[in-house]
């Protein structure tokens, strides 16, 4: 019966990785930029040879790039990437560039703009500084104005391949992707993005792998409680 537990342990693991992908996916439904990660599972025949046998296993959680829906804010620093593929790019502590679709953004005591806490970067890569005492606003087409005068010009880049996930908000190319400039990018000022996975899908995946999780722990029961019975029967002989 030994064979029956470790199908029963592996289909209970890949369901619990499951479990979290889907409970973040449903605690950040409502985060600007939040992208949702989609478990793969894949099955695998034991070391042994054994042909009769399979085993589950989730084997990673991709990134579903996606659009999420879009809100009306009215806030001047707020924008809504046009396009599926356009993103924002931030500078990370260690000098990192990361990417995101959150596009509510604020002017920090330093007089950098930033998105997610950090600093938005231009076309070149470098911040972008607001100059103090200036009323900050960003155009349909990207520029950075202060007091109406254009003082940079937004960054608006795509990944071209995988994409990984740095949290619920930053988004970094991954192995193999290429960075592109988007040319003539455009924003929606006023409005945010929302993250891509409803509450109400999250809600229904979260019911239905919460019992595929119980199934296969059940199944361990059974096996385990034949196992017992192999036992006993055994001794009894």
């Amino acid at each position: 019966m030994a064979d029956g537990l470790y199908i029963g342990m592996t289909g209970a693991a890949a369901r619990a990785e499951q479990l979290d992908a889907v409970a973040d996916n449903l605690a950040n439904a409502q985060t600007p930029g939040f992208k949702a990660a989609r478990t793969a599972f894949e099955s695998f025949l034991p070391s042994g040879g054994a042909r009769d046998k399979v085993y589950p296993a989730a084997v990673a959680a991709g990134t579903d790039m996606r659009p999420g829906g879009v809100t009306h804010t009215g806030n001047p620093l707020d924008v809504a990437m046009e396009g599926e593929a356009a993103m924002l790019a931030v500078q990370q502590p260690g000098g990192e560039t990361a990417f995101t679709r959150a596009g509510r953004l604020s002017v920090d005591p330093q007089g950098r703009l930033l998105a997610v806490g950090h600093p938005v970067l231009d076309r070149q890569g470098r911040p972008i500084l607001i100059p103090p005492e200036t009323t900050p606003a960003i155009a349909a087409d990207g520029r950075v104005l202060a007091n109406g005068t254009e003082v940079a010009q937004v960054g608006i880049f795509r990944i071209d391949g995988p994409v990984s996930r740095l949290g619920a908000q930053l988004l970094a190319p991954g192995d193999g992707a290429k960075v592109v400039p988007v040319d003539g990018g455009k924003v929606r000022v006023g409005e945010l993005e929302l993250g891509n996975f409803s509450p109400l899908e999250a809600t229904v995946q979260l019911v239905s792998t919460q019992r595929n999780y119980e199934t296969s722990m059940q199944a361990l029961q059974t096996y385990k409680r034949l196992d017992d019975r192999i036992v006993e029967v055994g001794r009894i002989r």
